[in-house]
């Protein structure tokens, strides 16, 4: 056969066109997921005498870490996302099918879409993370989120929609609850967001809407620990902590959301606050595929060794948040951040090949080089190695050539 169904339905009630890839003598390496590692992936394998094919929910890639820019308008949503399928220019052994994946077939060599299956040879699973609202169905569909563009958007609207109806609010208690605004979360998605928020209320929002009287707008950031930033260096912390005093935004540290309902946040002290706006930026959780072997599930995370192969299983790796991976530096795993996503496809894919081309895999190990949050328009705080500490303008000059360079 000269080429084969790629996405072969699996049912037949399903209706959908038949998409055709050639099959050639080159090894088929299926990669699920266009976040971090999965585009490191592609990079480096397009480079190769592989066959590559991207499987993902969307056809382009976004970039997370500024989702809260677009959220306060500081940039577009074309501004941080591209189309996957620029890859396809130029070469023409990378093909990308748009398909939500339901599960693998390890045995078969298959991966189950909601348009069919795909086989591979080589079986990459880079899907990511998720919000993660610990099971409260409540908050999951009251709360905002910022995951993906859409989520961003979203969030945008809704903020510019409650200063409309914050202008033609019928006294001081209907106003109340279209000018607070609360976080959940103090981590750098929810700092950097409160940071931004609290730069449009001091430069921004007065200009655009002068009927409205801004010192009534409260920024409330809450925290379940005990500090700003819990994941980096208490210097950091401290930093960040007052930075986001000076844009006035109310920290509620050691607290917890208990509900959201009806426009009313319960906190674990039992406080209650009135807002239209909750953005729930409290944590994430893998996103685990079904039809993997018992025993590779590590707290809902994928058990792989220092190869990035997935445990019990064969031609089947994981990269990025959805993998776990543990080394002496860390007994509980990697951390769930971008870099070390990237950093473990550029691994994986030179084992791949030493694979294929019969060469000898070298092991992965993470190198740290350091977390950073900005605040506001030109403040940031970075954890860089060897314990520098970096704040302030030069902390944020440092993220602005980092992000733009």
């Amino acid at each position: 056969m000269d080429e084969q169904d790629i996405l072969i339905p699996d049912k037949p009630k399903l209706n959908r066109i038949k998409e055709r890839i050639p099959r050639t003598d080159l090894t088929r390496v299926v990669i699920i997921g266009g976040g971090f590692g999965g585009i490191e992936l592609v990079r480096h394998l397009s480079k190769q005498k592989v066959q590559t094919v991207l499987v993902d929910k969307h056809n382009y890639h976004s970039f997370i870490p500024l989702l809260y820019q677009v959220a306060t308008a500081g940039l577009s949503p074309g501004d941080i996302s591209s189309p996957l399928r620029e890859f396809l220019q130029d070469n023409k052994n990378f093909h990308f099918r748009m398909a939500k994946v339901k599960s693998v077939d390890p045995e078969q060599k298959r991966v189950i879409t909601n348009a069919g299956f795909l086989e591979y040879d080589k079986l990459v699973i880079a899907t990511g993370s998720s919000t993660n609202f610990f099971n409260n169905e409540q908050l999951k569909k009251n709360a905002h989120k910022l995951r993906e563009i859409s989520d961003a958007i979203e969030l945008r609207t809704k903020l510019i929609n409650n200063f409309e109806e914050a202008i033609q609010a019928d006294g001081d208690e209907e106003l109340e609850k279209y000018m607070n605004i609360v976080i959940v979360g103090a981590g750098p998605t929810g700092v950097e967001l409160a940071g931004a928020i609290g730069e449009l209320r001091k430069h921004v929002l007065p200009k655009d809407y002068p009927e409205l009287d801004f010192s009534r707008l409260k920024i409330w950031l809450v925290e379940g620990t005990d500090r700003v930033l819990p994941s980096m260096s208490e210097r950091s912390g401290h930093r960040a902590k007052r930075y986001l005093k000076k844009f006035g935004v109310r920290l509620l540290l050691g607290k917890f959301v208990e509900s959201f309902d009806n426009g009313v946040v319960t906190l674990s002290d039992k406080r209650t606050i009135q807002t239209q706006c909750l953005v729930w930026a409290a944590g994430v959780k893998p996103n685990y595929i079904k039809g993997l072997p018992e025993g590779s599930d590590v707290k809902g995370r994928i058990k792989v060794d220092e190869f990035n192969r997935v445990w019990g299983v064969k031609d089947i790796y994981a990269i990025g948040d959805v993998s776990y991976q543990e080394s002496k530096k860390y007994p509980k795993g990697l951390p769930m951040l971008a870099p070390v996503a990237i950093q473990q496809a550029r691994r994986l894919s030179e084992n791949l090949m030493a694979q294929i081309q019969g060469g000898t895999e070298r092991p992965f190990a993470y190198t740290d080089k350091g977390t950073m949050a900005t605040i506001g328009r030109n403040k940031a705080v970075i954890d860089a190695p060897f314990g520098i500490r970096l704040g302030g303008f030069l902390g944020w000059f440092i993220w602005m050539f980092i992000h733009l360079f």
